[in-house]
């Protein structure tokens, strides 16, 4: 596995932002942007209800943390300390040396470059550390904001998958 050789999920610094280990404590504020529906339109999951969802969804990362497993870093706003998102890895495959990248952030930190500045942060750790061929993303047609974040961060565009998942009922292009 990726990890083994080179530390599980170690902390990654940006200018302004750090990518750690979620903990328990960060459920209140993962909350608090997850419950937004916009934030939750484009991704795989419901907008939280509860706090009780948010801290389930932190406690399922933990397990993946210890497990060595895919999993995803809580983006943290040095200024704040405030988590205002995730990114991580959906998969990650040994033989072929290549991951998925996912993410989602607080709406009102939307447009300021924080997720391309998490996204570089990762994708350098993919390729640098972990020596990965290839990291590949998607992101909803009706959200092109998020492919031009991938393509700040010298991601290209390969394609469109017709209904290729489900999402909130319908079938989306990615």
């Amino acid at each position: 596995m990726f990890f083994r050789n080179d530390g599980y999920m170690p902390e990654l610094e940006t200018e302004r932002l750090l990518l750690r280990k979620l903990v328990l404590a960060d459920a209140r504020d993962i909350y608090e942007y997850g419950r937004d529906a916009k934030v939750a339109e484009h991704v795989l999951w419901d907008a939280y209800t509860s706090i009780g969802e948010a801290k389930a969804h932190v406690r399922y990362m933990i397990r993946r943390y210890r497990a060595c497993e895919p999993a995803s870093w809580g983006i943290v706003e040095k200024s704040s300390g405030r988590v205002i998102g995730t990114i991580g890895y959906m998969w990650l495959k040994d033989e072929h040396r290549s991951a998925e990248v996912g993410y989602s952030m607080a709406r009102d930190c939307w447009n300021q470059g924080y997720m391309t500045e998490a996204l570089k942060a990762v994708l350098n750790y993919s390729f640098k550390r972990l020596h990965l061929n290839r990291v590949e993303a998607i992101y909803e047609t009706t959200n092109p904001a998020s492919g031009k974040v991938m393509e700040k961060c010298g991601m290209r565009f390969e394609g469109c998958m017709r209904q290729k998942l489900r999402n909130k009922g319908r079938y989306v292009d990615v």
